[in-house]
């Protein structure tokens, strides 16, 4: 079932600050956590604060960016 949430402004900084690009340099081979993967925890962080799934997220149209509908977590 889809629900319309509503998050908060610090919550949408959150996101935002979680999409920004990640520059690195690589040493010993290893690449740290991607643009795309420190988004996705960001939103799935967000879902088990607020009750949704996190990639099942999209926006609602004619409202501000806070505003989106998601899949509500089932309750075990």
């Amino acid at each position: 079932m889809r629900k319309e949430f509503v998050m908060t402004e610090k919550q949408c900084k959150k996101i935002l600050d979680a999409c920004k690009p990640v520059p690195y340099m690589i040493f010993g081979g290893r690449e740290p956590i991607s643009q795309q993967e420190n988004t996705n925890a960001a939103w799935y962080q967000l879902g088990n604060e607020l009750g949704f799934k996190g990639m099942t997220v999209e926006p609602v149209s004619g409202k501000s960016m806070v505003h989106f509908t998601a899949e509500v977590k089932e309750e075990i």
